[in-house]
């Protein structure tokens, strides 16, 4: 039986393996939850580490598989900061609709709402959140389950977290699909006051809808990029992504100097159309430095695989 936030949600009936994707605005989801269905579910979830919270007030939004032309691909995960203080982030997820998988959108709101009783990880057990809480006006971080690294972070505290569901399932109902559903307290909360995701969620999910890598077709459910630390920083993976293969002797050191001129060529048009725009991207420039960052990507990937041709 539909849940009730698909109840809600879908206005009509869900045709299988019918897309639809929306136009995006600013302040809503790519993957908008009314009439997005497939007739297949996601992968299972990758196993990856949280990279270190970027400094004091992010919270982190776990990783997800989206649909888009081409298919699943991954968004990995990332630490945001939220549009409001006092708000929580509620994991998007996929569950079955009676016809197909349908996704619905992640929000944020007040209290935690019901994410398909998915274990995305690092206090997204399956069922509320155990990663901290808001503190008054200050977020208060669970060590136990958040990787702090070595930031200053005013509000720390210790908790252990006990996750009775290990399972790696990304999708609620369905053959093979987890069977939670949802508890009267997360249907009070899907009908509280919501947030859209922030524009920078909306970017990061656009970003990776467009990298090819991050496809399940092309990685077999082992994406290139799983977590960042925030949106916009595939320059420091592609860096990391350089001098693995160089030390694995994948890329030549013409193929190196190739892809790092590439890359400062990036950076510098980054850094100067801040200069020119108050220190920020308008929508269009954002857009063209990801078509930029895809570039490289696809010369990093290029490159690696003409060293397994040679050989």
């Amino acid at each position: 039986m539909p849940s009730l936030r698909a109840m809600k949600m879908i206005r009509s009936a869900v045709l299988a393996a019918a897309t639809v994707v929306l136009p995006v605005a600013a302040s809503a989801s790519v993957n908008i939850a009314i009439g997005v269905s497939v007739n297949t579910p996601p992968p299972p979830l990758p196993v990856y580490a949280q990279p270190a919270c970027p400094g004091d007030g992010y919270l982190w939004t776990p990783g997800y598989w989206a649909w888009g032309p081409a298919g699943y691909y991954w968004v990995p995960g990332v630490w945001v900061r939220p549009p409001a203080v006092g708000v929580l982030w509620t994991p998007g997820y996929w569950g079955w609709g009676g016809s197909a998988y349908v996704f619905h959108a992640g929000y944020w709101g007040p209290h935690i709402g019901f994410y398909g009783g998915v274990n995305y990880g690092f206090g997204y057990t399956g069922v509320g959140y155990e990663g901290g809480y808001w503190r008054g006006s200050a977020f208060a971080y669970n060590r136990s389950v958040n990787n702090l690294g070595v930031v200053h972070v005013t509000n720390v505290y210790n908790r252990t977290v006990v996750v009775r569901n290990v399972e790696r399932v990304s999708y609620n109902g369905g053959r093979g699909g987890l069977t939670v559903r949802a508890s009267d307290r997360e249907q009070v909360a899907f009908n509280e006051r919501h947030y859209q995701p922030t524009s920078n969620q909306v970017a990061h999910e656009q970003a990776m809808r467009s990298n090819h890598m991050q496809l399940a077709s092309y990685n077999h459910g082992h994406p290139q990029t799983m977590a960042v630390s925030r949106v916009g920083e595939r320059q420091n993976v592609q860096q990391q992504r350089v001098a693995n293969g160089v030390r694995s002797g994948e890329l030549t050191s013409h193929e190196t100097r190739s892809i790092e001129n590439n890359e400062a060529r990036v950076h510098q048009q980054v850094h100067n159309e801040r200069a020119a725009n108050g220190g920020q991207l308008d929508q269009q420039q954002r857009q063209q430095v990801n078509r930029e960052q895809n570039h490289v990507s696809n010369q990093i990937d290029r490159d690696k695989h003409n060293d397994r041709e040679r050989k």
